[in-house]
């Protein structure tokens, strides 16, 4: 198994790197002997500093890796964001959309105070970023920092290779993976198109190997599909050093997603997982939902730029969940969910790609027919 290089940069034992907002994952992916990546869109910097002290203290010295929103444009400086700022006919069309479907406005006495909540966690700003560098650089497990959004600017970047951390990013372009190597980054994950989340519409198949003949020799993790050790094999041949999963830890038990959203990752097929503007305004992959489905019907209005439809949403996700709205109700997941059938946890998931990647592996000759050649 060829991943020495980045097993050795990280000092981890399986190439096997994984994505989550739940820190209950994240710490149990490097425990058993991965490296596990927590992503922080959503936290204040009081909160990512517990979040990383558990983290710290399940770990037990491991490294371990975070995820940030770092664009080299912030959009949204000196701009504060109000639910009251977005279009009265986008609120209109929601709301009725919601209220068509019977379910039940937030109360008026608690409304304000829930969408604040939502709101002042959501920030892409100069300044909000390096509050969250001031809290990652105090811990000194984090080996790691991926951004989702494009090579960090200079800054950052100097600064995190200053205190030792590797910087790496996400690419679903060849394009864009050059600008990365040319920033000076680390590592990069290859993300196709079958991911959940923000995406290209380049398969896997087609973006692997490409992205890493541009930018050798930067090692190149594997993103997009991937949830079994068949899947890691076809990886590595296409020249990936490791792979990085996220909708796989969905179905898991340690996973923080509802029961009720469990349940339907559960009964969903692959053509479930679409790519939708929906959520934040950007191509993403998410469960198929009457809410998704909605946005793309006759009379439906466009979603708003980043970050204004992530306001747009921010109460309607509040609806839909408080009335526990199975139909409506969506999150971020990839194709892969076809395979994620029940609960199982995240070291058996681990466990198992494994196991299957050694199988593929030692099979291969003879299924190709060139055992004897």
């Amino acid at each position: 198994m060829n991943h020495r290089n980045v097993c050795q940069m990280f000092g981890i034992e399986v190439p096997v790197f994984g994505f989550s907002h739940c820190r209950n994952v994240v710490a149990e992916i490097t425990k058993a002997g991965g490296m596990g990546c927590l992503g922080t869109a959503y936290y204040t910097p009081e909160q990512l500093e517990i979040e990383l002290n558990w983290i710290d203290e399940q770990v037990a010295g491991k490294p371990y890796a975070v995820n940030m929103l770092l664009p080299r444009k912030f959009e949204t400086v000196g701009e504060p964001l109000e639910f009251e700022k977005l279009p009265e006919s986008h609120v209109a069309w929601q709301r009725k959309l919601l209220d068509d479907a019977g379910i039940p406005p937030l109360p008026e006495s608690e409304r304000e105070r829930l969408v604040r909540e939502e709101l002042d966690q959501m920030h892409l700003t100069p300044e909000f970023a390096e509050e969250l560098l001031e809290v990652i650089c105090r811990h000194p497990n984090v080996k790691l920092v991926v951004s989702a959004l494009g090579s960090p600017p200079r800054p950052i970047l100097d600064r995190l290779h200053a205190q030792g951390i590797k910087v790496g990013a996400m690419t679903g372009k060849v394009q864009h993976a050059l600008k990365h190597k040319e920033a000076g980054l680390d590592i990069l994950i290859a993300q196709g198109t079958e991911a959940a989340g923000h995406t290209g519409v380049v398969s896997s198949m087609v973006l692997w190997p490409e992205v890493v003949d541009a930018v050798a020799p930067i090692p190149v993790l594997a993103a997009g599909g991937i949830g079994r050790g068949r899947q890691m094999a076809a990886a590595f041949a296409l020249g990936a050093q490791g792979i990085w999963c996220g909708s796989v830890w969905h179905g898991t038990r340690e996973s923080d997603l509802t029961d009720e959203m469990k349940q339907l990752l559960y009964q969903a097929r692959s053509e479930d997982a679409v790519q939708t503007r929906s959520k934040t305004g950007k191509p993403g992959r998410m469960l198929r939902s009457k809410y998704t489905e909605a946005w793309v019907q006759p009379g439906a209005p466009a979603t708003l730029p980043m970050p204004w439809q992530s306001v747009l949403n921010a109460e309607a996700r509040l609806r839909i969940d408080r009335a526990r709205a199975l139909d409506y109700m969506t999150c971020p997941v990839g194709q892969i969910v076809g395979t994620i059938n029940n609960e199982s946890s995240v070291r058996q998931v681990i466990q198992d790609i494994l196991e299957e990647f050694v199988t593929t592996v030692e099979q291969m000759p003879a299924a190709t027919g060139l055992a004897d050649a």
